[in-house]
């Protein structure tokens, strides 16, 4: 799976989003001061470009979906971004959360008990 740029993250956030839409949708979507329509379409035609989204045509307006879950892209990114900056280590992702957030004991327990239920539904 390839990185996206800032921009084209932006995109792709509101189009898993919305899941359904065209270059106008993602407009009205975005703060002011809107970017101009081509903009936002070259945008798009890159991500599908790199297999983010498709589109069905309907004469020359292209209703675009995403084809890559927006769960599969997070892990990809977590999993690269743990082993950069944490050798590799979620351990050591979660002491420096832990240490930088100043996480209370409930919050951690509250992690814990996610992570055992995550882990109960997946044997």
């Amino acid at each position: 799976m390839k990185k996206l740029t800032k921009a084209e993250e932006e995109i792709m956030q509101i189009i898993w989003r919305l899941e359904r839409c065209l270059v106008s949708d993602i407009i009205k979507e975005l703060g002011e001061p809107k970017p101009p329509h081509s903009t936002i379409s070259s945008i798009v035609r890159i991500l599908e470009g790199k297999g983010f989204v498709n589109h069905k045509a309907y004469g020359r307006t292209h209703e675009y979906f995403p084809i890559i879950q927006k769960e599969d892209y997070s892990k990809q990114t977590l999993n690269k971004f743990v082993k950069d900056y944490f050798q590799g280590s979620m351990n050591a992702l979660v002491s420096f959360m832990v240490k930088e957030n100043d996480l209370s004991v409930e919050e951690l327990s509250a992690m814990i008990q996610q992570l055992e239920d995550s882990d109960n539904k997946e044997k």
